[in-house]
């Protein structure tokens, strides 16, 4: 059943947490630059996510492992000069958290301070405990991240389904408690079964995030360029293409070519 949306002329981490409390559902995309940012932010999404996906499909890598913090800061600045009323959130990238938790604090105050941005997403739980509270001790939003992590994508070996056996559920559950407890105001679930999902959203008094979690979650977020169908060899389950911008795109591009090449373009209409 759908809920009354409230409007919020600024998003807020409160804001995420009154849309649970409420029974409204948070909607969530990517975004890597400004022109991206503010079409999504005029049609009144809740949170603009800066993922470390950009390694993907901005940069062609094939992980999101190659991004660097200086990059992330880049596409995050873009990002927060189009938003006037979304929560931006930005993807700590590989390395710059996992091992040490002064860098951890040193990679989110660079990205708080250098970029604008609301709040940081850091991948994991319990094993990142102490980057985790070092970083909100500072006063600086974390979003976190389980079930399939693409940071760890070697040590998983692929993008398969998360926590289907009883002891990878177990910890996912305890890590999300975790975090709840240690202050994230939000945790994003990758890829887990749509049963373990909403048992860990009804457990949780912060709003669980889904992509690939099933629809019991508290909201939904994708990549802009899947939902969009921009990118057209990924096609998991849960994604849903609103739009086939690839082939419109390309139409739209060869059809210039031959324009252009006809002298076709510009007429005399389009010349000064």
């Amino acid at each position: 059943m759908s809920v009354a949306k409230k409007e919020y002329k600024r998003v807020t981490v409160k804001s995420l947490g009154d849309m649970k409390k409420h029974g409204e559902k948070i909607s969530m995309l990517t975004a890597y630059d400004f022109s991206m940012a503010k079409i999504l932010d005029n049609a009144g999404l809740d949170v603009m996510l800066v993922g470390d996906s950009a390694s993907n499909v901005m940069a062609g890598h094939e992980t999101t492992l190659p991004i660097t913090l200086d990059q992330m800061i880049y596409h995050a600045s873009s990002v927060v000069r189009a938003a006037n009323r979304a929560l931006v959130v930005v993807d700590l990238p590989f390395g710059s958290y996992q091992s040490d938790p002064k860098e951890a604090l040193r990679s989110s105050i660079r990205i708080m301070k250098e970029s604008g941005a609301h709040a940081i997403k850091l991948e994991g739980g319990k094993e990142i405990k102490e980057s985790i509270k070092r970083i909100l001790h500072a006063g600086i939003p974390v979003m976190g991240h389980l079930g399939l992590t693409p940071q760890s994508i070697y040590k998983f070996g692929s993008y398969t389904v998360r926590a289907k056996e009883d002891a990878e559920a177990e910890k996912l559950k305890e890590d999300a408690l975790l975090l709840e407890k240690l202050g994230c105001f939000a945790i994003v679930l990758e890829k887990v079964p749509a049963k373990l999902a909403k048992e860990v959203a009804n457990s949780l008094t912060i709003p669980v995030i889904g992509i690939g979690a099933g629809n019991g979650v508290d909201g939904q977020v994708l990549v802009v360029h899947d939902m969009l169908g921009m990118t057209h060899e990924f096609s998991p389950r849960f994604l849903r293409r609103y739009l086939n911008l690839y082939d419109e795109m390309t139409s739209a591009v060869s059809q210039y070519v031959t324009d252009v090449k006809a002298v076709n373009f510009p007429s005399d209409q389009e010349q000064y």
